[in-house]
């Protein structure tokens, strides 16, 4: 049974049954026995956020009248409603979940207003008002805790009076308002929806993905088998400009179908050489009901962020890339962005999930190295060689301050630093891990945002090469952006000078700035392109699982 509409159901089958005699006689008498059969059911269940008390609070201040029935029949904003659940795809929501099939069924057995059966009336009366409940919940709060996701979000959301958005949605001449009212203040969710309606039109035709795989070796101006369909594909997902056509012959990669696939690329996340290669050609095969799943579960994820209090800094893990804000807009032109690099696919080197409060930077940093690299990779290296120290311009240290004595590399300081006795650090400077900058957030991860030397791995399309932390393409932007109200003058002259110059330095910031390490494989840009992003930590999978949705194909 799935979870949004378990304590639903559970009571609609006790609704089904005969209901006590003294409580036949009238609709209200109906509607309060129902009321309470469906208490009932959902007794010790703890359905989340309070939707139970909220459908016994709203009939018992208004003695059992109906919020949905008039004469006996479906209100315009009943039949509104109806119409909405049956149409949850479009908010990445399953129909089921509230079971609409059920409700517009009940709905039409309603006329003509002689015949209604009482018990027929409460069981659609209090059955739409519990899916309605369920429904502005899970558009308010989403479905899924994000703790049992595995994401460490502590932004308490504004609690969401359930009780009167339902008297709201029953009196409402335009019931979308009421429930747009509710969902996450964001814009980029709501270009997200639109996106979703689009996506679930084109997932409609299956044979867009049915693609031939490109021949080994398929240059630009080569002959094609699929081109034709490729170009259907590619002016679907509006990647080949309306009107254009191809330049020759439509069994030809022609100068006009190449151009149209470095824009899918580029909105996938590939590298954009304009040819169906390996990875292309599967991207390109990736069924657009897939696509549709992918906008579902970003939507699932925006429902899980409170409104932004104050400009935040946002990392999106899959998208390698970071989002620095200026004002608490989601709005790019009022956004710094940048790529970044994260953690590895492997377990234990995933950049986790979670947020904090960025409190100061430190200029030419030194890198504190974790035990865990120290006793898995650097260890075997200075046992080795006894000159790998000094080449690394590493040092061994007694103690956890910046001013802690070094000791030398002797066979028994070795010793007690595999024991955990002693510490390994690098010192500041170009070769620097953390390079010249390091922005902290403190955090029970030990992760952080830094810049890096391996200034190489931003040309990458895939950057997951870290053990954790995530390094930044600009820090000196970063960096001018967040001091920039900081006493001192910050000005990118300074910083530079800082982090160019012979001392380490730290500079806390004027107020803490909230930090968010978030995860999303689908993002609607204000331009237009969706952009879709690799599951790479299998996040996506573990939510399906929780959602109890059904593979997509």
């Amino acid at each position: 049974m799935d979870r949004a509409g378990a304590w639903f159901l559970s009571g609609a089958l006790l609704l089904a049954r005969p209901l006590a005699a003294q409580d036949a006689d009238t609709l209200r008498g109906q509607i309060t026995a129902a009321i309470h059969a469906a208490a009932a059911a959902t007794h010790g269940s703890s359905p989340e956020h309070g939707a139970a008390q909220a459908l016994q609070s709203v009939y018992a201040r208004n003695t059992g009248t109906p919020l949905w029935l008039r004469d006996g029949r479906a209100t315009p904003q009943a039949l509104s409603l109806v119409h909405e659940l049956q149409r949850a795809a479009s908010y990445g929501l399953e129909p089921d979940d509230y079971a609409a099939a059920e409700l517009a069924r009940s709905a039409d057995a309603l006329a003509p207003a002689s015949a209604t059966d009482p018990t027929l009336a409460a069981r659609f009366e209090v059955g739409l008002s519990a899916a309605a409940l369920h429904l502005l919940s899970d558009l308010h709060y989403g479905r899924v805790d994000p703790a049992a996701a595995g994401f460490n979000l502590q932004g308490v959301h504004a609690p969401l009076d359930l009780a009167a958005a339902l008297e709201s949605l029953a009196r409402a001449q335009e019931l979308t308002t009421v429930l747009v009212g509710v969902e996450p203040p964001f814009y980029h969710y709501q270009l997200l929806k639109v996106a979703l309606a689009r996506y679930l039109i084109l997932a409609g035709d299956p044979s867009l993905t049915s693609l031939p795989a490109p021949p080994a070796g398929l240059r630009s101006g080569g002959a094609y088998p699929g081109a034709a369909g490729l170009q259907r594909l590619l002016a679907a997902l509006g990647d080949l400009p309306a009107g254009a056509s191809a330049e020759a012959s439509v069994a030809t990669l022609d100068a006009t179908l190449t151009a149209a696939l470095r824009a899918f690329q580029q909105r996938h996340g590939l590298t954009a050489d304009g040819l169906p290669g390996k990875a292309t050609f599967a991207a390109l095969s990736t069924p657009l009901t897939q696509r549709v799943r992918q906008l579902e579960l970003t939507l699932e994820r925006w429902r899980w962020l409170p409104p932004f209090q104050s400009p935040p800094i946002i990392v999106n893990i899959p998208q390698f890339r970071l989002f620095a804000f200026r004002t608490t807009e989601d709005r790019f032109a009022d956004i710094l962005q940048m790529d970044v690099i994260v953690g590895r696919t492997f377990q234990g080197m995933q950049t986790p999930v979670f947020e904090a409060d960025m409190r100061y930077l430190v200029f030419r940093p030194y890198w504190d190295v974790p035990a865990s690299i120290t006793r898995r990779e650097l260890l075997p290296k200075l046992r080795a060689n006894p000159d790998y120290l000094a080449a690394q311009h590493l040092e061994i240290v007694r103690g956890q301050q910046d001013s802690s004595p070094v000791v030398p590399p002797t066979a028994e300081n070795i010793a007690a630093l595999a024991a955990g006795e002693l510490r390994l650090r690098q010192l500041p400077g170009e070769d620097n891990a953390l390079g010249l900058v390091k922005f902290m957030f403190p955090n029970s991860y030990n992760v952080y945002l830094h810049s890096t030397p391996a200034h190489q791995l931003f040309k990458e399309s895939r950057r997951a090469f870290s053990h954790g932390c995530i390094r930044v393409s600009d820090p000196a932007a970063l960096a001018e952006q967040l001091l920039k109200d900081a006493p001192g003058d910050w000005d990118r002259e300074k910083i530079l000078a800082a982090m160019n110059g012979t001392a380490t330095l730290r500079v806390n910031l004027p107020q803490p700035i909230n930090v968010l390490i978030l995860y999303g494989t689908a993002l609607a840009t204000e331009a237009g392109p969706i952009l879709f992003f690799d599951d790479i930590y299998g996040y996506d999978r573990r939510l399906e699982r929780q959602l109890h949705l059904a593979a997509v194909h």
